[in-house]
């Protein structure tokens, strides 16, 4: 099992101390270092921001918004980090929520998501394979654009410059069953938020045996201390925002997933509370066990117990939010 480091986005600012994670991961010989976006900072601007400070670690998106892009402009942002970083990309793209394709980037949420992803990964693939120029008479991403609205003066393009790779590997957010199939038949590799060593078989139906060389890389937190109370708190903060203020009431991926976890009067309760605005009880609602389940947090023993569970399964790259270097460097001794 690989190490990745997973920086997320920013908060209010950039942290001083991505930077130095990130130099340190690769020294310690961590496979994959990883940014994210969702209202505020965005994803490719920081990763080759790292990438002008490393020289081998890979440089993954975890992810890149779909509905911030059109496919053909997530595809040049792709191969030309590709060409500057000497071939490290790793694309990881989600679709996101209504919540936030809505209401940030002004745009519908797809009524047919599943369509609307395989035709945003088959123009990223052909923009990087670039056999051809860029055609698909698709739902949602048309090239040329054929909509009423149009000119009809569309031009089939192939991008001017040529990919160093035509095989950047594509990763997918996924949470919901169907997604979860479509990314094994359209994809490179399964990007999963939430992952549960223990139960991940019941959660998620996968085939055995996975698809030759298919990435499955989940996020944990991770953090070495001595009171696994006090660590989980960050955890459940994290919990707390997803599932309470990232998706309406009715429609919330993240709490639909919790539910599925077994933690469905637990997930309504936070979104309750967190509706109301009362923020802080809402983390506190989130479930230790749940927490815990999902990360990797205590004194270094336990870590290394919870490792192995990790290890057993199906997963080929953890990928590890670590908010100090000494639990990066941890990892990386246990994990030897």
């Amino acid at each position: 099992m690989r190490l990745g480091l997973a920086l997320g986005y920013w908060g209010r600012g950039p942290s001083p101390a991505h930077l130095d994670l990130a130099r340190e991961a690769e020294r310690l010989g961590y496979h994959s270092v990883w940014t994210a976006e969702a209202w505020g900072s965005d994803a490719f601007t920081t990763l080759t921001w790292i990438a002008a400070h490393t020289t081998r670690i890979k440089l993954g998106t975890a992810v890149a918004q779909m509905a911030a892009r059109p496919p053909t402009t997530t595809a040049m942002h792709a191969l030309t980090l590709d060409h500057l970083s000497g071939g490290r990309v790793l694309l990881g793209l989600g679709l996101s929520g209504p919540q936030v394709v809505e209401g940030w980037y002004g745009r519908p949420f797809p009524r047919s998501p599943l369509t609307a992803t395989r035709e945003y990964v088959d123009v990223v693939r052909q923009v990087l394979r670039r056999e051809a120029p860029v055609s698909l008479h698709g739902r949602h991403h048309s090239h040329p654009y054929d909509g009423p609205d149009g000119t009809g003066l569309g031009k089939p393009l192939k991008p001017i410059t040529h990919p160093l790779r035509a095989d950047v590997p594509v990763l997918l957010g996924a949470e919901g069953p169907k997604n979860v199939a479509q990314t094994l038949a359209v994809a490179d590799g399964w990007l999963p938020l939430y992952w549960t060593p223990e139960r991940w078989a019941s959660v998620y139906a996968l085939p055995t045996p996975l698809p030759e060389g298919f990435v499955v890389a989940p996020m944990v937190r991770a953090r070495l201390c001595g009171d696994v109370a006090a660590g989980l708190l960050p955890v459940k903060a994290m919990l707390g925002f997803y599932i309470g203020g990232m998706g309406h009431a009715t429609r919330n991926f993240h709490a639909d997933l919790m539910g599925r976890m077994g933690y469905g009067e637990e997930a309504r309760r936070v979104q309750e509370l967190f509706a109301a605005g009362r923020r802080e009880e809402a983390v506190l609602a989130v479930p230790d066990a749940f927490a815990d389940e999902i990360a990797l947090v205590g004194p270094r023993k336990r870590i290394a117990a919870r490792l192995d569970a990790w290890r057993r399964g199906p997963v080929t790259d953890l990928l590890v939010t670590a908010p100090d270097l000494d639990t990066l460097r941890t990892l990386a001794e246990l994990n030897t």
